[in-house]
């Protein structure tokens, strides 16, 4: 009897040994589980901060280039205007508006190239800049027409030194065009779509070179910066708003849908510039945005 007894209670002293060691078994096991949850959920959390502050790096760098980024310049936009080989004109595409002028300045950047664009820009509109190499063989000259390209006015080319291109050698006519290029393109990153003749006098050698260097030729309408009797900003305001130039025998006007406006970088034509801008918007014109016209490329 007190051997069956000794046996139970010893049975009993055995389980409750067992179970302790079970017990403290589990309690270890899931001890080891917590913490293992604890250092998942603070390497998700630090994880999860790192993302956010990666996604928030990210936004604040896609808001800066944003905010850096020069004008739109609508290159990946259909053409919507073409310039007539006849006239020069701006033609407008299907139904593109017909009411259109194009403004274009001549021999930039020289003196006041850079506040004619500031002006333009004030306004909101565009216009094609024609170079003249000379003007960027100095610092001074490289900067203002980066500084022009990059509130996203479309650059020209304007040759070299301004010659009568007629009166020099095929050899000479293709030093003052491809030297251009080449500037340009060393300074804003990409050669100009655009070419003017000085006077506007090609040769069939100027053509051709312009067409292979993947330009696309452009003459004018009107302007009257350039003649004496216009060197005043009030009359060539006037002259420039109406079409008419009667002191250069221009009795009528020449304002008419897809004008195509010279102007050159002068003190008067700056002074003029933006009265002459509201003054053609008054009218019921639209100032055409050049990156709308369909060139070589």
């Amino acid at each position: 009897m007190f051997r069956k007894r000794s046996f139970i209670l010893t049975l009993i002293f055995v389980l409750g040994m067992l179970s302790a060691c079970n017990f403290g078994g589990e309690n270890e096991s899931s001890g080891e589980q917590t913490e293992n949850q604890t250092e998942n959920t603070e390497a998700k959390e630090e994880k999860g901060g790192n993302d956010a502050s990666s996604q928030s790096e990210e936004s604040d760098k896609g808001d800066a280039e944003t905010d850096e980024a020069p004008d739109t310049t609508e290159e990946d936009t259909e053409p919507a205007y073409y310039v007539s080989e006849e006239t020069a004109s701006i033609i407008p595409i299907d139904d593109a508006n017909e009411d259109v002028v194009l403004l274009t300045i001549d021999d930039a950047p020289d003196n006041y190239a850079l506040e004619m664009a500031e002006t333009l820009q004030e306004k909101g509109v565009k216009a094609i800049f024609f170079v003249n190499g000379h003007f960027l063989e100095d610092e001074e000259g490289k900067e203002k027409l980066k500084k022009i390209h990059e509130m996203g006015f479309p650059i020209g080319n304007h040759t070299y030194s301004h010659p009568v291109l007629p009166d020099i050698s095929e050899e000479e006519q293709t030093e003052q065009i491809v030297t251009v290029n080449d500037q340009i393109e060393e300074i804003i990153g990409e050669r100009p779509k655009f070419f003017r003749a000085p006077h506007g006098a090609n040769t069939d050698h100027t053509r051709e070179l312009a067409r292979q260097e993947g330009m696309l030729l452009m003459n004018w309408t009107y302007g009257y910066d350039y003649f004496e009797p216009y060197e005043d900003a009030d009359k060539l305001k006037e002259a420039m708003i109406t079409g008419e130039g009667p002191e250069v025998d221009v009795n009528y006007s020449l304002l008419k849908p897809g004008a195509n406006l010279l102007m050159h970088d002068r003190e008067w034509t700056t002074e003029a510039l933006g009265d002459i801008v509201d003054g053609l918007q008054d009218q019921g014109y639209e100032i055409v945005d050049p990156h709308l016209i369909e060139t070589l490329e």
